[in-house]
């Protein structure tokens, strides 16, 4: 409905349209924007839309330049423009037409444009250039759309097939070609990094090789210091230990053996421990070894086939890829056989120096032990020695300086010892029997001659003074004394009288 001012007004998605008499050789007079006055009874108006149209093109069995018909099915977009001419053409031919016969009568246009771009290209230019291809179409159609008003906002391509399956074919082509090619860049890269992962496995080898050896050195090196340094402790301690009674030495030697007992048999341990570890780092070299013995073997196979699919560029890959293989079992023979037999070698060495300084060392601490022990034994004399020598002088200071006082103490302290050695004598005599001659008169003596023979036996051991005075030294009154006569007339019984025994 029209409104009833003369006064009209542009919206922005719209453009007003004032026909009538509106110029010199003018039909129409388009506004995009703004407004106009409009005369009665001379000029009217019209709005037309400027919301752009989709329209669906499902364009088949286009014929191309080769004679192949395809199918491109695609989307238009297209509204009416701005641009002055192009509007004026809108307003002269799309004024009155409803939004349905505007999309028919562009459909219409699209259509034979569209199989002229088709007839006059290739299909790979079609399928493979999609931009020269859309190009292609705006230069035909949209002409074509501007002279009914209507210009070109887009074009969408969806899929384009054809009947033959010939771009099914240049499809698979390209895709094998790209995968061809991919297996061949796949071939080359595992080739690198066989030959890598071979170089890195041989260097891996070597300084695990080199680093055990030198973590034997220092495990070796540092049970050395520590058994040097046992040694060290135990002769300090031997040291502190002989000082002490020899019954606390006697116990101490115990101790002694039976830790060195217990040292060997946790070195035995150890070493069956540690060649066991050995046995089985080989054993995990030779698993590794034989993985990648494997592992080769399984890339030499899918080398292989990838070569097989290949032509000339795979010949040649396969050429280098031998050589590579060549060169990487050569290097790998060369660690498998060259580095063992130096790491054995050098295992043989140190087994060897640890032998020789075990050896070395075990004399130098026997040698120690021995010595040590003498001079224990030596200072434990000269301790006793000293603690006798500080007793006698206490004892002299305590009898006032007197010589003779001090040793008539020391034999006294030894009377009962030497009464005990007379009893053992005599009672170890055995008599089996005892024939006494003599005259019967027993000289006017009491008693009979066998009783006094028993009593002159007693009578021949020496008495306590006579063993005093042979020693120097004069007993004590308290503890008797012997008369001359009494002494020569014991002497004279004892050698009257003969004893025999049978």
């Amino acid at each position: 409905m029209k409104p009833d001012t003369n006064a009209k007004r542009c919206p922005s998605d719209k453009i007003l349209v004032v026909y009538g008499k509106v110029g010199q050789g003018q039909s129409a007079n388009c506004i995009h924007g703004g407004g106009t006055l409009i005369w009665p009874l001379i000029q009217d108006y019209a709005y037309m839309s400027l919301t752009p149209m989709t329209i669906p093109i499902p364009l088949q069995k286009a014929l191309s330049l080769q004679n192949i018909r395809i199918n491109v099915p695609s989307t238009f977009t297209v509204g009416i423009s701005t641009e002055p001419a192009i509007m004026t053409a809108a307003a002269e031919r799309l004024l009155n037409q409803t939004q349905n016969q505007i999309e028919e009568m562009a459909r219409e246009i699209i259509f034979g444009q569209l199989r002229l771009t088709v007839a006059s290209l290739t299909i790979e230019q079609i399928n493979q250039d999609r931009e020269s291809f859309l190009e292609s179409i705006r230069k035909n159609v949209a002409p074509e759309l501007n002279k009914i008003g209507l210009y070109l906002i887009n074009v969408n391509i969806t899929d384009i097939t054809d009947e033959s399956g010939y771009i099914d074919s240049i499809g698979k082509k390209a895709a094998s070609e790209a995968i061809n090619q991919a297996k061949v860049d796949v071939a080359e890269q595992d080739k690198m990094g066989a030959i890598g992962e071979a170089e890195a496995t041989r260097e891996k080898t070597i300084r695990v090789a080199e680093n055990v050896a030198e973590s034997e050195k220092g495990k070796k090196k540092a049970e050395a210091d520590q058994r040097v340094f046992v040694q060290q402790q135990e002769t300090m301690a031997t040291i502190g230990e002989a000082a002490a009674t020899r019954e606390k030495e006697i116990r101490v030697a115990e101790n002694v053996a039976e830790a060195e007992k217990g040292k060997k048999k946790a070195e035995a341990d150890r070493r069956v421990f540690i060649q066991g570890q050995e046995a089985q780092a080989i054993d995990g070299e030779n698993t590794a070894k034989a993985n990648i013995a494997a592992y080769n073997a399984e890339l030499a196979v899918k080398q292989a086939e990838s070569l097989q699919r290949g032509e000339v560029a795979k010949r040649e890959a396969e050429a280098e890829i031998q050589k590579a293989q060549a060169k990487a079992e050569q290097e790998r023979l060369t660690a498998a056989e060259v580095v063992p037999q130096e790491i054995e070698k050098r295992k043989i060495e140190i087994a060897a120096e640890a032998q020789a300084e075990k050896t070395r060392r075990e004399a130098k601490g026997v040698a120690d032990a021995i010595l040590l022990k003498y001079e224990a034994e030596a200072e434990g004399i000269r301790k006793v020695l000293d603690s006798k020598a500080a007793g006698y002088l206490e004892l002299v200071r305590g009898c006032n300086g007197d010589a003779k006082a001090v040793a008539t103490l020391l034999m006294t302290e030894k009377v009962e010892q030497i009464v005990h050695m007379q009893v053992e004598a005599i009672k170890g005599i055995k008599i089996d029997k005892v024939t006494v001659w003599d005259s019967g008169n027993n000289n006017g003596k009491d008693g009979t001659s066998t009783a006094n023979f028993l009593a002159g036996l007693i009578k021949s051991l020496p008495p306590l003074h006579d063993v005093a005075a042979m020693a120097g030294i004069e007993l004590p009154q308290y503890l008797g004394d012997m008369t001359p006569e009494k002494t020569s007339t014991s002497t004279s019984t004892a050698e009257s009288k003969t004893i025999e025994n049978k």
